[in-house]
């Protein structure tokens, strides 16, 4: 049997901001990706994951599009991804925009066994995030398969084990999250 972990990641300031950007950043290509498929479908015709992955490698190296490339290139893939699959599964014109307004901003990384996962003292850890570096974590429990690739049950299919979570902010608005190596979060609106 399979057992779920959580945990507590603590971004630092920097780390919380680059987390909010790309969150943002896979909203970008989520919508721009719906939209595409919408055109080709509205025309006829299908696009594929490989054929929009293809098109954004191209996009990186626009100078216009060079906020793409602030982006590690496994999670904006891993959204087209996610588009597909909604998709396949609901039909191109039941799938959702991604709202500024109402999504909280999010990201996985699909390669979780791949991303070292260390101990730093009895109650600490820290776990290395592609681009962001070393983001430390509370151990609450013990790793336990914590590097597993395979799915937690009850939660959403994140390729891992091991659910993060951030508590506390410094400016005492909702946290960002790591659900089963994937981010969710951004900050609410004051009520």
């Amino acid at each position: 049997m399979l057992a779920g972990r959580k945990y507590r990641l603590e971004f630092d300031s920097g780390q919380a901001a680059f987390a909010e950007r790309l969150g943002g950043i896979c909203r970008a290509v989520w919508n721009t990706g719906l939209e595409q498929r919408r055109e080709y479908r509205r025309r006829g015709g299908w696009i594929t994951y490989a054929e929009q992955c293809g098109q954004l490698a191209e996009a990186k190296k626009d100078p216009y599009c060079g906020w793409l490339a602030d982006a590690p290139a496994q999670v904006i893939q891993q959204t087209l991804k996610d588009l597909d699959q909604a998709c396949r599964k609901h039909g191109t014109w039941k799938v959702r925009w991604k709202s500024k307004a109402k999504w909280r901003p999010s990201f996985r990384f699909p390669t979780a066994g791949h991303l070292p996962v260390e101990p730093i003292g009895r109650k600490w850890g820290r776990v290395f995030l592609p681009k962001f570096g070393w983001a430390r974590f509370r151990m609450s429990r013990p790793l336990g398969g914590a590097s597993s690739p395979r799915p937690c049950p009850g939660t959403a299919s994140t390729g891992s084990s091991v659910s993060w979570s951030t508590m506390g902010s410094p400016s005492g608005r909702n946290t960002p999250a790591l659900d089963g190596w994937a981010w969710t979060g951004g900050w609410s609106r004051p009520p």
